[in-house]
């Protein structure tokens, strides 16, 4: 794969370029998730008027026609250009793309991509975590409709979405990986309640969803039944790629600010930073072979699979090296920039479990890249 821009991506780049220096918001993004919500959306329905989301989506739905390569060097300009972080929608948008009816695509994801309509993913449960095929939310159809029972957790950004991408089970009787199907369920439904969870920083950025003899018609189940464990790990693999959400720009812009704050501090930074610093700049290069090598697997036409867990354990060893590093360098309390880096320390903790955890990642990596069997436990 040759890495340089050709002479349309050098165009396309040079156009976001331009587009980004003239839009990026001139206020800085809100601390608090209720405000910042707001701020997030309209920026995103900027790009899309403008042209700048939905890259790879086809024309007919809402999208630009482009490719992998034109989403990569949006994520990569937006990490440098420190704009709004985009809404979580782009991996939602797949599922429906690949297994949605054509009516369905027609209904739904216009809306979803110009962020019009905001979803989320109802996948987790209480006693279904990381081990996802442990769900118990139940789907019966019940006179031409579906009717769910069930309770969802941990929904990122479920307090403010309109629709949720739902898996529940539908055939008790078989492997409970084989019994899930995918529906599609407007979160204004009868019978349908979301409780945002408080976080310790104020935000609510997850929420809990209970259904409790939620009536929607059968047309909204994706794909066929007991197609969800496949949905479900396609939306997966897309959400854990670091290609799509420009994590490489953000650490090096992160990891430039700690080199700055270290030769602040002394003219010769000490050995020991000096060796913190190279770890974590060795780790982000690891990092960025990996996505330039997922990258050239994408633009060759290859979906994403289960090597997308590489990308999740090099991502989360990234982001723990660098804001854990912080905390050292900026030991005063009051350090400027302090407080920002230590709430991107606790965020970065979560990167272990949330997305399915680091231990979940090894076991896929394990069984489904490198063929090792399971342990008779």
């Amino acid at each position: 794969m040759d890495l340089r821009d050709s002479p349309e991506e050098a165009r396309f780049r040079a156009q976001l370029c331009a587009w980004l220096e003239e839009n990026i918001p001139a206020d800085p993004e809100p601390a608090m998730l209720a405000e910042r919500w707001p701020y997030m959306r309209d920026f995103q329905q900027r790009l899309y008027r403008s042209g700048w989301i939905a890259l790879s989506y086809p024309t007919q739905v809402g999208g630009q026609g482009l490719g992998p390569m034109e989403e990569a060097i949006l994520s990569e300009e937006l990490g440098r250009a420190n704009a709004p972080t985009l809404l979580p929608l782009g991996h939602l948008g797949r599922p429906l793309l690949r297994y949605g009816t054509d009516e369905q695509r027609r209904r739904y994801l216009p809306p979803l991509l110009a962020s019009d309509e905001i979803w989320c993913q109802g996948f987790s449960e209480p006693e279904a975590g990381s081990d996802l095929a442990s769900l118990q939310t139940r789907a019966v159809r019940e006179s031409g409709a579906w009717v769910l029972n069930g309770h969802k957790t941990w929904t990122s950004y479920g307090a403010f979405a309109d629709f949720c991408l739902l898996l529940a089970r539908t055939d008790p009787d078989v492997p409970r990986h084989r019994g899930i199907s995918a529906f599609i369920v407007p979160l204004r439904t009868p019978g349908v309640t979301v409780r945002p969870i408080v976080l310790a920083n104020g935000d609510e950025e997850f929420a809990e969803i209970f259904l409790d003899d939620v009536r929607i018609p059968e047309a909204n189940m994706l794909g066929r039944p007991s197609d969800g464990w496949r949905i479900a790990m396609d939306v997966v693999n897309y959400e854990r790629g670091a290609v799509e959400t420009g994590y490489l720009p953000k650490f090096e812009r992160y990891l430039f600010e700690l080199a700055a704050v270290a030769r602040t501090r002394a003219r010769e930074p000490d050995r020991a930073t000096l060796l913190a610093l190279g770890e974590v700049a060795a780790a982000l290069e690891v990092l960025r072979m990996h996505c330039l090598r997922t990258l050239s697997d994408r633009v060759s036409g290859a979906p994403p699979g289960p090597e997308s867990s590489i990308d999740k354990l090099l991502m989360t060893a990234v982001e723990q090296k660098l804001t854990a590093l912080s905390l050292g360098l900026l030991t005063a309390a009051t350090t400027p920039g302090r407080a920002e880096w230590f709430d991107r320390y606790l965020y970065g903790r979560a990167g272990s479990i949330y997305g399915g955890t680091a231990q979940i990642q090894r076991n896929i990596l394990a069984e489904r890249l490198l063929g090792l069997p399971r342990s008779p436990g």
